[in-house]
């Protein structure tokens, strides 16, 4: 399930109980019978606990106590007439029964979930609300942004960057372009790009004193390093280059800055494809070899289910696509 902080207080599971409808019912039957419903605001102190397997972190995530997520748990339990859990000294497992029933729980708050973000989208009908990383954002998404907006002038983007991600109910957020695994529960996830690093720097760099013509000329240049997973050591190695010391060189917690600085001539760098694209494209970096390693996390557009009924959001994660194919 996608972690949604639902940030619920004391008194929300003191006496809260959210009138909700899920899904198309028809009037006849709504109003046939009353739904037998447990108290809905213990259900995300049971999701929340059967996710963590834990009282003391389901109660740190909706910033309650332990003994609220207990007693709403027992709360829970006594009216279903069956344990949930069996609790032992330091640990708790879920029971068959519990385990059926936190399944069924966790997919009912996905579609709460997505249903909240529907019915709380942004009253202008052209407000974008969007959330990447930093390093995307401006090296990839902004100079791009006005391709966006000429086709799209009625729209209006809020940018929202972060090294977190962002929660779609409680920060607003319409769409999402992340970088990972993949496999992001409760919400939808689109395959955009893979992803490629290879020694890029600034053109002034082939030329000089120490050109860069092999990759064994590194070592007369200074390496920059982020914090990607794919890092020297790992290239120097697939390129058979020795004697360089690759924990030398100026380092950057921020991929953008790294890229800048790199474009700057301050060094060679092993660039990320998305991140050095428009460089590249612009000519203020170039890729002075061939070898580029792959890496084993790629790109994704994310977004609650039925989030591409608004046209905004469609057009936004149409024209994502679109961008990425040309490069």
């Amino acid at each position: 399930m996608l972690a949604l902080p639902w940030g619920y207080g004391a008194s929300d599971l003191a006496g809260r109980q959210p009138n909700v409808c899920i899904g198309s019912v028809s009037t006849a039957h709504r109003s046939a019978m009353p739904r037998r419903l447990p108290p809905l605001t213990a259900l995300p102190a049971f999701d929340a606990a059967a996710r963590h397997l834990s009282f003391t972190k389901a109660a740190a995530e909706l910033h309650l106590t332990h003994g609220a997520i207990s007693r709403a748990i027992r709360n829970l339990e006594e009216l279903l007439g069956t344990r949930l859990f069996d609790r032992g000294t330091r640990s708790v497992r879920l029971t068959p029964a519990g385990a059926t029933y936190a399944a069924e729980v966790a997919a009912a708050l996905d579609r709460i979930g997505a249903a909240t973000t529907a019915a709380t989208a942004s009253t202008s009908a052209g407000l974008l609300n969007v959330s990447t990383s930093d390093g995307f954002a401006s090296r990839w998404l902004v100079p791009r942004l006005h391709r966006f907006h000429r086709a799209n002038p009625a729209i209006d983007l809020r940018l929202s960057t972060s090294g977190q991600f962002a929660d779609f109910v409680t920060d607003g957020i319409d769409i999402a372009i992340r970088y990972g695994a993949g496999g992001y529960e409760g919400v939808v996830s689109e395959f955009l790009s893979d992803e490629d690093v290879s020694v890029v720097c600034s053109p002034e760099l082939l030329r000089g004193k120490h050109p860069l013509r092999s990759p064994a000329d590194i070592r007369h240049h200074r390496l920059i390093h982020d914090n990607f997973r794919i890092g020297w050591v790992t290239w120097l190695q697939h390129a058979g280059v020795d004697g360089v010391d690759a924990s030398s060189g100026v380092k950057f917690d921020a991929a953008a800055h790294a890229v800048e600085a790199a474009v700057q001539g301050e060094g060679v760098l092993l660039g990320r494809s998305a991140l050095v694209s428009a460089d590249l494209n612009a000519g203020r970096l170039v890729r002075p070899f061939d070898l580029a390693l792959k890496s084993r996390w790629k790109y994704y557009v994310v977004y609650p289910d039925g989030a591409l009924r608004h046209e905004k959001v469609k057009a936004f994660r149409d024209w994502l696509f679109d961008e990425m194919a040309t490069g």
